[in-house]
């Protein structure tokens, strides 16, 4: 990237912005034809980031409650490019809890020494429903207890 091209520093997320930092690891297969991780695998990592935080968050197995979280919408701004074998770690924050969904404010970030280089910003939403017949639940016990400790107002995550 150029100099021209550089995300504005101002919109670059902070790591200290986010409650979690999960780390994530690239492989060799995310790497694309162009030698850089493809954009829809920065979707596999922020996937993974939140499971994986909230399975160890709750203690609890989330795939064998009740209720179960589908992802009703997703963005992602990509701001640099990572390629195999970075380093990552995922800032997850929770910036809505409601009764039935969860916003996510996430962040990747490749890990370069000490610091934390932004690589992407994005929001997952999950609504939670009932594992058979799919109808909107309100959220387990569980994933509300661990999601309220993230939730955040003021951010700078892009």
């Amino acid at each position: 990237m150029s100099t021209s091209d550089q995300p504005h520093a101002q919109s670059l997320p902070d790591p200290q912005s986010y409650p979690v930092l999960w780390p994530v690891p690239t492989r060799w297969a995310d790497n694309d034809h162009y030698g850089h991780v493809n954009n829809v695998t920065y979707y596999a990592y922020l996937d993974t980031a939140v499971n994986a935080w909230l399975m160890s968050s709750t203690d609890t197995d989330i795939r064998d409650l009740p209720a179960i979280g589908i992802v009703a919408e997703t963005s992602c701004r990509y701001l640099r490019e990572l390629s195999f074998p970075d380093a990552l770690q995922v800032g997850i924050a929770v910036e809505r809890l409601g009764t039935r969904s969860i916003v996510y404010s996430l962040a990747v970030f490749r890990v370069e020494g000490d610091a934390l280089v932004p690589a992407a910003t994005a929001r997952f939403v999950h609504v939670y429903v009932d594992r058979d017949t799919r109808t909107p639940v309100a959220i387990p016990e569980a994933i509300r207890t661990a999601a309220a400790t993230i939730v955040v107002d003021d951010r700078n995550a892009g």
